[in-house]
């Protein structure tokens, strides 16, 4: 079988088993190693990608359902591999995370709830990291970052908005 779909803003070609977990296409045929296989059962949220936007854990998505669909790793992220998505700068900047096995996951469930939910408390986010595993206790620095994106996020569009008036 053959399916064709979009990987970080390429076309890529994949004629093989449509039951391969997409994480192994990632990290075995694309090198795309910042992805991390850690439980491959769905619940630690290391190898969690964009696929149409929503954060979908990609060892348990099958490269067989993603015919047509966009897919995006924490590599496709950043701009030319050379500059950072700003919530991973926060991350950074903020040392929210100790041995980043969780990083990458981390950053890619957050963003989709950062977009869906620019209002969201801190309460909202805890809860919305619970699909994530962070071995090393991070959690409240993590929690932290989030909320201070998120009210600069609101910040930059309430300048942007009075812009405009």
């Amino acid at each position: 079988m053959t399916v064709t779909f979009r990987l970080n803003g390429e076309d890529y070609r994949f004629r093989d088993d449509p039951m391969t977990p997409l994480i192994d296409i990632l990290r075995q045929e694309r090198f795309l190693t910042g992805t991390k296989a850690v439980c491959r059962e769905g619940f630690c949220g290391a190898c969690t990608v964009h696929v149409d936007g929503d954060a979908v854990p990609s060892c348990l998505k099958p490269v067989g359902l993603l015919e047509g669909c966009e897919v995006v790793t924490i590599e496709g992220l950043s701009a030319g591999n050379q500059v950072l998505h700003p919530l991973q700068a926060a991350f950074e900047a903020a040392d929210a995370v100790q041995c980043g096995m969780c990083f990458p996951g981390m950053v890619m469930s957050l963003l989709a709830f950062m977009r869906d939910n620019p209002d969201a408390s801190r309460d909202d986010i805890k809860a919305a990291m619970v699909g994530n595993i962070c071995r090393c206790t991070g959690y409240e620095r993590i929690v932290d970052t989030v909320a201070d994106c998120l009210a600069q996020q609101r910040q930059t569009a309430k300048v942007a908005g009075g812009a405009d008036v």
